[in-house]
């Protein structure tokens, strides 16, 4: 395989591993939510709780996705399997 199939394959596995991630970290987080949360807040602020879940998501999934990235990278030494995503890179002098 070109290093270009090997490169749209990767990105293909990493956002269906980030989805993935995405949808168990905030299930998780609304799981939390509700067992903890439950009854003792007024249901009015349920929405600030909500949002706090959503970037609280956003947040952890940028970084655990940023972390398996560079450690199957680095495990199954792909950079020189992979091609360049934006662009060709420059050789330096």
């Amino acid at each position: 395989m070109t290093k270009r199939a090997n490169t749209i394959l990767f990105l293909l596995g990493a956002t269906v591993l980030n989805v993935v991630l995405m949808v168990v970290i905030f299930g998780v987080f609304l799981v939390l939510d509700l067992w903890l949360l439950a009854g003792r807040i007024d249901p009015n602020n349920n929405i600030y709780v909500l949002l706090f879940c959503v970037f609280a998501t956003m947040g952890l999934t940028f970084f655990l996705y940023h972390r398996i990235v560079k450690w199957a990278t680095k495990k199954w030494e792909l950079e020189d399997k992979l091609g360049p995503l934006f662009g060709k890179k420059t050789p330096r002098d």
